[in-house]
């Protein structure tokens, strides 16, 4: 299933091309991706179909073996850690294992989204976090329902509410690119609701351009735009989730697992 080829010209995120093998496999087969402002794109498929790895490549923690990427029509690097600095702050990921400092308060792990935009002297401790950027991480936690926790240490803090502040550091940082690798898939139902609803709601209220990997295709039918499904490395769905029949997600993983090896 396929859709009209994409308007380059209002892409956030633009990925062309993208190819990437591990120890001989071949784990993305030249995937061509768009997420536009304003939409919630889910990203689904099988272990080892590519998933994880293509938003790997596009934030910069992997290098591509070839193809581009486009944040805004500004080509990237494409190599893991030499993407410009203005790039890379426009784009943040969330992961599934949540890294964030648990004796720290959440406002403190919110204002370390910023640290790349201070002088190293303040980046180092806490205690140098300027007032203007805890304002700033006190409305990043406010825009995710937090900011009567903010000085509670992230510890202390249920698994749906440490997602959520992950997100409020990737907002800290300014990205308006979201990237977000199973942030669900350690969460009960209630927080994956929770998680689900906000990051629709970054998109679609607030302009960000979001993609999820998700691994429940249920899910992705009820909260995103969009549904992109990868098999074998390669892109074989890319249409409005309402247009998208349970077959085709059914025949996502039907196939089994990728390649051995290989970073689902």
């Amino acid at each position: 299933m396929t859709t009209a080829t994409p308007d380059t010209t209002t892409a956030a995120l633009s990925v062309r091309g993208l190819r990437k093998t591990f120890a001989g496999r071949t784990v993305l087969d030249g995937i061509d991706l768009d997420v536009r402002a304003g939409e919630l794109v889910a990203v689904l498929g099988a272990n080892g179909s590519g998933k994880s790895t293509a938003l790997r490549c596009v934030i910069g923690l992997e290098r591509p073996d070839a193809g581009s990427v486009r944040l805004h029509g500004e080509e990237t690097a494409g190599q893991a850690g030499r993407r410009p600095a203005a790039v890379s702050r426009r784009a943040a990921m969330v992961f599934q294992h949540i890294h964030l400092v648990p004796r720290r308060s959440a406002l403190d792990n919110v204002c370390a989204g910023a640290l790349g935009r201070l002088p190293l002297r303040r980046s180092l401790t806490p205690l140098l976090f300027p007032r203007e950027l805890r304002e700033e991480a006190m409305a990043c936690l406010a825009r995710v329902g937090l900011a009567d926790r903010a000085g509670e240490a992230v510890a202390r803090l249920s698994g749906g509410q440490q997602q959520r502040v992950a997100v409020a550091r990737a907002l800290c940082q300014r990205a308006d690119v979201l990237l977000a690798d199973e942030p669900v898939a350690s969460l009960d139902p209630a927080a994956t609701t929770q998680v689900l609803d906000l990051l629709g709601v970054l998109a679609r209220d607030e302009g960000l351009a979001v993609a999820a990997v998700l691994h429940q295709p249920a899910l992705a039918r009820r909260h995103a735009d969009r549904i992109v499904g990868l098999r074998g490395g390669g892109l074989v769905i890319d249409a409005p989730a309402g247009d998208v029949p349970a077959s085709a997600l059914d025949d996502l993983y039907s196939h089994g697992p990728g390649p051995e090896g290989t970073t689902p």
